[in-house]
């Protein structure tokens, strides 16, 4: 959809996007919501607003469902009988669906009279149950009771109806009913899409109410930035302030640039949060979910690469005098010098003292807590998890002694190359010093002196922190000797030991922080 844009400060020709898709993202009180009702009126009656919070706790002006005759009888002796003067938006988007589906039932009940081999229609809320229960999974809509009573089940086998749903279940329920409800081909400007939503659930859900309504242009008021970048193939607007006299935005298109991920970028214009990059390029990896939990009051960035982190950590800092905002990096240790390490920590890189982000899932407060937690015995299961650690790590002693050699000769070589040498001569000269310089024998033999204390002295810690191998955990057994089925339940159950936010993931936060240095 070709959109004409609100008046920009500065600029006299209107300005004109084509897409399904735009994010306006600013900071509170920038000018957002005015954006929005300038768009509202320049496409009225096509145009359509949603807003959660207004719909769950405001009964608004706005109708944004549609009121037929009979819905406003329904509509009206409720509320006699009730004695309110209003009615939500959610309560009337219920409304409508009962009676949306009870005349779908009657008319389904008159074709088989007609056609034995009739199919039943899907309804409005056969889709909404279909979504809803792909963000809620242990939960389950269910129709009942006259003219189709909404409730969830799955909590302690219990039920309750849609009035006692949670404000987040409500507000699913709301978004994907309200947008239905939309006209064909609407522009649906949406307030705060994410405010009340999980980080788990509100890129996903939006993206499946996009996918149902493909005929719909959708402009999202925002400043969650992780779900502005959440919005594939969108445009993206800035608000910086709005003159409220004079109806003019200062505002602009946010386009990517050389030096930042454009997701970075962003941040940059509408993060108020610290920013913590890490490795990893999804959702699905270990660092994205973890960190997250770790730092909850940090913005959790991932990079994909270490360079990347390390490079996009220290440009951010520089430029620290135009965003004001704190950053920092987490990178894994691998087989990084002391020097190395030191040098990124003064850089705000976090190095953990374990060699991986596996390995801090094997700390010794993670294991005992979530053994605690299991009902096993703490001191037990670490034990044996520590015996069968130390055990892996001499089986592989050589090959572990190798990749650590290999790091420390690749390092010496890059940093003895003398960059001022100019012809093959010198430089055919130079390598053979450095050849003469580098004593691999040494290396090597320093190496697998110090692995072998650790396996003598059975150095739990110091095994960890240079033990590169991802096959680690489920190799020593500690989910066999937790009674946990793989590697991906004993991450589960860890994450929402985190998500409790009680004396456990104290326990946890706190060993994985200080194994991080913080």
């Amino acid at each position: 959809m070709e959109l004409t844009l609100p008046k920009k400060a500065n600029v006299d020709a209107p300005i004109v996007l084509d897409t399904r898709i735009l994010v306006v993202i600013g900071t509170n009180g920038a000018g957002k919501s005015s954006f929005g009702r300038d768009l509202l009126e320049r496409y009225a009656p096509r145009a359509k607003k949603i807003s959660g919070i207004h719909a769950l706790f405001i009964g608004g002006d706005e109708a944004d469902v549609p009121e037929s005759n009979e819905f406003a009888l329904l509509q009206s002796m409720i509320q006699e009988r009730l004695f309110v003067p209003r009615i939500s938006e959610y309560e009337k988007l219920i409304l409508q669906l009962r009676s949306e589906e009870f005349e779908a039932a009657v008319d389904f009940k008159e074709a088989c009279k007609r056609d034995k081999e009739a199919q039943p229609p899907v309804t409005k809320i056969d889709t909404i149950q279909t979504i809803w229960e792909k963000m809620f999974p242990h939960n389950r809509l269910i129709r009942k009771s006259g003219f189709i009573e909404l409730v969830s089940t799955g909590r302690d086998s219990s039920s309750y109806t849609a009035g006692r749903m949670s404000d987040s279940e409500k507000l699913v329920f709301y978004l994907i009913g309200a947008v239905l409800y939309a006209s064909p081909g609407a522009l649906l400007v949406v307030e705060e899409p994410g405010t009340l939503l999980h980080d788990s659930i509100k890129t996903q859900l939006w993206d499946e109410i996009e996918a149902i309504r493909p005929d719909c242009t959708f402009v999202y008021l925002t400043h969650d930035i992780d779900f502005a970048t959440s919005r594939a193939g969108s445009k993206r607007i800035w608000i910086r302030s709005y003159d409220a006299d004079h109806a003019i935005w200062d505002y602009e298109l946010i386009e990517s640039n050389e030096s930042f991920p454009e997701e970075v970028y962003m941040e940059i214009l509408g993060s108020r949060k610290p920013i913590l990059f890490i490795e990893g390029t999804d959702t699905n990896s270990i660092d994205s979910r973890l960190y997250p939990l770790i730092f909850p009051d940090y913005l959790v960035k991932p990079m994909g690469g270490c360079q990347k982190v390390i490079e996009t950590t220290k440009a951010f800092g520089e430029l620290k005098d135009f965003h004001t905002l704190d950053s920092m990096g987490i990178v894994d240790r691998d087989r990084r010098t002391q020097g190395e390490i030191d040098y990124l920590r003064e850089q705000h890189i976090l190095v953990p003292e374990v060699a991986e982000v596996e390995n801090l899932l094997m700390i010794e407060e993670v294991i005992k807590t979530v053994a605690r937690r299991l009902m096993k015995d703490p001191e037990s299961v670490f034990r044996q998890v520590k015996e069968n650690v130390v055990r892996l790590f001499e089986k592989e002693l050589d090959a572990q002694v190798i990749l650590h050699a290999k790091h420390q000769v690749r390092k010496r070589l890059e940093t003895t190359v003398d960059r001022k040498i100019t012809t093959a001569e010198q430089l055919a000269e130079h390598v053979e010093n450095i050849r003469l310089n580098i004593h691999v024998p040494e290396i090597y033999g320093s190496i697998k002196s110090e692995f072998e204390s650790y396996i003598a002295t059975e150095d739990y810690k110091s095994i960890l922190r240079v033990y590169n191998q991802k096959g680690m955990l489920p190799q020593s057994r500690l989910c066999a000797i937790c009674g946990i089925s793989n590697k991906e339940s004993y991450l589960n159950l860890i994450l929402s030991i985190l998500k409790e936010n009680k004396e456990d993931a104290g326990t946890i936060r706190d060993a994985i922080k200080q194994a991080l240095g913080t």
